[in-house]
């Protein structure tokens, strides 16, 4: 056992850290991380309130999906990563690292206070639910033995609430930090000794402690917050761009008129394709117009030009090509080659086509 974060943790158990590290490759293991602060976000503008601290695009998760996300300080490093879970019961849920859970406590109710102060609806919830992590291939069907619920209906970053080997009001999460099929399991504290026996009681299941979580977080390419991300480091450097939920410029290539600057670009259906664009500096919101929804960034990340999501930057017909050709800003979800939306030219909708650029091949000299 060895202290961390206010709590006294397994490092490893009686078959050592090698063995458990290749049992849960090849197997499955259990891991008690209920060091991990769990915290429940309610109200109608619980959702303003999330995107206000973190860089991802919480609005867009649909009900029981979740996310890795980071929240970030005032120059774009990043105070903790997070799982935000937008779940089927009207709330979100949120597991932070427990080696950051004052410092994220303190930002969470500070911005709640703020929010509440100018009439939102948004508060908080800490949970003191044990959180059990079974990770490892054969996981799904020791799991599925005590669900009635279908496991192979549980998607990557989903999550359910439901009874788990008899135990009600579990969420079940399908996610991990080893880079294997997995769950994590938070369950009311009076109950977690009674569902890990169950568990324990499949003979694949092994205890697996800190060592083997570490090696295998490792392998699996994940962050440790604290070594490998921290509020020196920023996504960008972090190769976490990924986590944000964010713009895309394009190439569009069109038949008919001219697509030209500030034009809007729909969806097939006519619906935008943008969210409106940038974060103060102090990580409030600033829309433009009341239908422009905005992409959740650091301001660090963003342009101090106002580019619309969704809207044409530059257009002109080629003469090269002998159609239209133009570069615009969608969201990231729109922005593969070969997507076909449509640009609003007149109030009128004609078909465009994401095209990867240049368009007209280069034709730069190098030395041989």
């Amino acid at each position: 056992m060895v202290p961390f974060a206010g709590w006294s943790l397994p490092l490893q158990y009686e078959q050592g850290h090698l063995q458990s590290h290749l049992h849960t490759r090849r197997h499955c293991s259990l891991f008690d991380v209920t060091h991990m602060l769990q915290t429940r976000v309610y109200g109608r503008d619980r959702v303003r309130f999330m995107e206000s601290l973190v860089v991802g695009d919480i609005a867009e998760l649909k009900p029981g999906q979740g996310t890795l996300t980071l929240l970030t300080n005032e120059k774009g490093g990043i105070t903790d990563d997070l799982i935000v879970t937008n779940t089927l019961e009207d709330h979100l849920y949120v597991v932070s690292n427990a080696g950051c859970a004052d410092k994220d406590l303190a930002i969470f109710r500070g911005r709640a206070q703020e929010l509440q102060a100018t009439g939102s609806d948004v508060h908080l919830e800490v949970s003191d639910n044990a959180l059990l992590a079974l990770q490892g291939p054969s996981m799904a069907r020791v799991l599925q033995a005590g669900l009635s619920d279908d496991l192979a209906k549980l998607s990557f970053m989903n999550s359910i609430n439901t009874t788990v080997f008899g135990v009600p009001g579990c969420r079940v999460t399908r996610c991990g930090y080893t880079g294997e099929d997995g769950v994590e399991i938070s369950v009311p504290a009076g109950r977690a000794v009674e569902l890990a026996e169950q568990l324990l009681d499949a003979p694949d299941v092994w205890l697996a402690g800190l060592a083997a979580r570490d090696s295998l977080r490792l392998e699996a390419g994940l962050c440790l917050y604290g070594n490998d991300i921290d509020e020196t480091i920023t996504p960008a450097e972090a190769g976490l761009m990924w986590t944000l939920g964010r713009r895309k410029r394009v190439g569009l290539t069109s038949v008919g008129p001219p697509i030209r600057p500030h034009m809007a670009i729909l969806g097939p259906e006519g619906r935008p394709v943008g969210r409106w664009g940038w974060r103060g500096w102090h990580g409030h919101s600033h829309n433009l117009w009341p239908w422009q929804k905005r992409v959740v960034l650091p301001a660090p990340f963003t342009s101090l030009c106002p580019h619309v999501t969704g809207t044409v930057t530059s257009g002109c017909p080629s003469p090269s090509l002998g159609k239209n050709i133009a570069m615009g800003y969608v969201e990231a979800a729109h922005s593969r080659a070969g997507t076909e939306l449509t640009v609003e030219v007149r109030k009128k909708q004609h078909p465009a086509l994401i095209t990867k650029m240049p368009f007209v091949p280069t034709q730069y000299y190098t030395a041989k």
